[in-house]
């Protein structure tokens, strides 16, 4: 199962929520930390890095004296990342997506590829718990391809926990497309239900079942319970507005390493979300 742990907006909760699930669950699950231009789960769940690893991706190279200067791969890129200007074809490596097109319309071969660093992939463990983050190189642009390779070292024996970006653009598609089941995590404020609005007509796009975790719940109004109300999206935990809560996440702790009796309860999230899915699943194949 691959759960992806999403927010419409930063600061909600959601890296609370995906490192206490995970260290509730134990040595069942993996923790991918997708969020990788501030990636932070490993401030929180404190795993042994054992390995890093450097990621790059294809970008063209163009051999000029082969080139005849036609302008199909500066045709073919949707991206403008070729530009042919007089005897010279300018590649915007930062611009590239990697398709490959340009070197498959090239009459004389005369592109070719060479790697573009992205940035590093972390590989550790805590207690037999798998840890991967992925962190972007500065001034790299496009963190999709970065994420994708995090989700490409998930190993489908586990339980798949993604801590995914905040917002609903590019990244987080990347973080919650083909997954199980999403978790979103909002706060009852204008802001919080806003963007959690924006959450949920993306995951509604992507078709995938869905899920809120209530930070703070304590606070604020009650649109976010009416909304939910109305979309019929389970609210399957609230977590309130505690000292406590505030005064081990600034330390660096987990809420099911302070205060125990969490630990059931995070438990019993992922029992929910277990039967939500298992009910998904078992739709489909009943309308199939």
């Amino acid at each position: 199962m691959i759960i992806s742990i999403a927010s419409g907006k930063g600061g909600t909760g959601k890296t609370t929520v995906s490192t206490n699930l995970t260290l509730a669950l134990g040595d069942r699950v993996e923790l991918l930390d997708c969020d990788v231009e501030e990636p932070n789960a490993h401030l929180f769940l404190k795993p042994e890095i054992e390995q890093t690893r450097r990621v790059e991706t294809p970008v063209p190279k163009v051999d000029l004296e082969k080139c005849t200067f036609c302008k199909k791969c500066q045709e073919i890129c949707r991206f403008n990342a070729l530009a042919v200007v007089g005897k010279q074809v300018l590649v915007f490596s930062e611009l590239c997506h990697s398709c490959g097109g340009c070197m498959l319309v090239c009459p004389e071969k005369a592109i070719s590829e060479v790697g573009r660093e992205l940035g590093v992939l972390n590989f550790g463990n805590r207690d037999g718990i798998r840890f991967i983050n992925g962190l972007m190189r500065v001034g790299e642009a496009m963190s999709p391809p970065l994420i994708k390779q995090v989700r490409a070292n998930a190993n489908p024996d586990k339980i798949t926990l993604i801590d995914a970006p905040p917002g609903t653009s590019c990244p987080v598609i990347a973080a919650m497309n083909d997954t199980d089941f999403v978790l979103l995590v909002t706060e009852p404020t204008p802001f919080g239900l806003h963007d959690l609005k924006l959450a949920v007509e993306a995951v509604k796009l992507l078709g995938i079942p869905a899920g809120l975790v209530v930070n703070r719940a304590d606070l604020g109004t009650d649109d976010v319970y009416r909304y939910a109300e109305q979309e019929n999206l389970p609210i399957l935990l609230s977590i309130p507005f505690d000292r406590r809560i505030a005064e081990a996440y600034s330390r660096g702790k987990l809420i099911v390493e302070e205060m125990p009796e969490w630990r059931e309860k995070f438990v019993g999230l992922f029992e929910q979300i277990e039967t939500i899915v298992n009910r998904s699943k078992a739709q489909l194949c009943a309308n199939s």
